[in-house]
């Protein structure tokens, strides 16, 4: 409990002086007539910053979620119109990753009970996901299926990268699948959607297979 109080005060605090760092930052960059050098560092700072800002609402977001603090809007949604919604919101990502997304959701009604806008948060962390860790090239499947009583959802894809974890690693906060945490993500994206899903009334569970990681979403009719 401490632990996600501290996480979520210190989130809370770098807010604000965060705010005016890129405030000043944007004002930086409007002025005229600056050396080409002193334009690169603004824009640097400037990406460093929206980063460190993303970093801390994704640590406030999941501090929230965990502590079971997170305000929950429940109500009847099309699972498969909020699949398609999310892709056709990223498709402009979808397109400069160099893969090919082979979506196949019902044309009828999918109902749930959930929380729609975290739950679109859910899927666009996965899918963001999958676009930063799938092996060029290669294709994305994601499939939405009425089995019984169930919607199961179900992201895969080919890992740009041995996978040499297990399917609890992967979900550890800050624990990054190529372990290297060089890249722009916070590592919390799958611990977020994990969190979310279970929050939304939902089921989620990681299986790889060699190099293919598929993520299932399991949730009650409504």
């Amino acid at each position: 409990r401490m632990k996600v109080e501290l996480i979520t005060n210190v989130s809370h605090d770098l807010k604000t002086p965060l705010t005016s760092i890129i405030s000043y930052a944007d004002l930086l960059s409007k002025e005229e007539d600056l050396p080409d050098h002193v334009k690169d560092y603004i824009k640097i700072l400037s990406q460093k910053s929206m980063r460190l800002k993303l970093l801390i609402q994704d640590l406030f977001d999941l501090s929230k979620v965990v502590s079971g603090e997170v305000e929950m809007n429940m109500e009847v949604i099309d699972l498969g119109k909020l699949i398609r919604q999310t892709l056709g919101d990223m498709e402009d990502d979808i397109g400069d990753s160099g893969l090919i997304i082979r979506a196949n959701t019902p044309e009828e009604p999918v109902p749930i009970v959930s929380d729609g806008n975290k739950l679109y948060r859910v899927f666009q962390n996965l899918i963001q996901n999958t676009l930063k860790y799938s092996m060029i090239g290669t294709r994305v499947y994601i499939d939405l299926i009425i089995r019984g009583e169930k919607a199961i959802a179900t992201i895969k894809n080919t890992a740009n990268y041995e996978m040499n974890f297990s399917e609890e690693e992967i979900v550890e906060r800050f624990v990054r699948g190529d372990k290297a945490r060089s890249g722009e993500g916070s590592g919390l994206g799958l611990a977020i959607a994990q969190n979310f899903t279970i929050a939304c009334g939902g089921d989620f569970r990681i299986d790889v297979d060699g190099d293919l990681f598929k993520v299932i979403l399991t949730f009650e009719l409504n």
